[in-house]
């Protein structure tokens, strides 16, 4: 049995609470010093798996989706700055800002797992999405975004219309659905217990003490 402690985090590239409960999971466990005794896998979730190719404008998408107002929307966008500020990372929310499908991304970043390139591809396209305005269901945006950070771009790109590929990630997506995940982010420890949300720095380090123990115990 492995020493290391497996975190899975269920999660989809436009959904800004995946980007702080991530950035608040990584400072957990850099203050705790494990950096080498935790494995990260990032798993897809699709927010809108029905999202057409032209996308939706943000606002009116939250306003059908959960019924917000401007001002409710206004709110929390203001809330999510605001965390996202305290990790360093900025969230540059604008009115022409578009939800849009995050397949073929999802697709591409289960290809970069096997050259330990997932983490970094997931934060090239958080960064594209909240800080950059850009379009990460566009294959070109896609691509740049692969030689970004260093990824064989033609290799990949040609699973994005490879069956075999797409019907992986759909298997994917509904494994994690059927564990009962039904919103994202989701931490997964050694796939046996699970926290739901964006947590606080110091609840995850009480999650990975406490498993730390134990292992250390079994």
């Amino acid at each position: 049995m492995s020493d290391k402690i497996k975190l899975d985090i269920v999660s989809d590239v436009v959904c800004p609470w995946c980007v702080v409960g991530y950035k608040s999971l990584q400072q957990a466990i850099n203050e705790l010093g494990i950096e080498d005794k935790v494995e990260l896998e990032w798993q897809p979730f699709e927010l809108n798996p029905d999202m057409p190719a032209e996308g939706e404008e943000l606002r009116a998408h939250v306003a059908r989706k959960y019924g917000s107002s401007k001002e409710d929307s206004d709110k929390a966008r203001e809330n999510i700055a605001q965390r996202g500020a305290e990790f360093d990372f900025e969230f540059n929310f604008g009115d022409n800002m578009h939800i849009v499908n995050t397949f073929d991304a999802h697709i591409l970043l289960d290809y970069a797992k096997q050259f330990n390139k997932q983490t970094e591809l997931k934060l090239r396209l958080f960064s594209a999405y909240f800080s950059e305005h850009k379009d990460v269901s566009d294959r070109n945006v896609l691509a740049n975004e692969l030689k970004a950070v260093g990824l064989n771009v033609d290799e990949a790109m040609t699973l994005l219309d490879n069956p075999e590929a797409r019907s992986h990630i759909n298997a994917e997506k509904s494994q994690w659905t059927a564990a009962g995940i039904s919103s994202v982010p989701t931490v997964v420890f050694n796939r046996t217990s699970a926290l739901n949300g964006a947590h606080p720095v110091e609840s995850y380090k009480q999650v990975l003490t406490e498993i730390l123990a134990e292992q250390k115990s079994a």
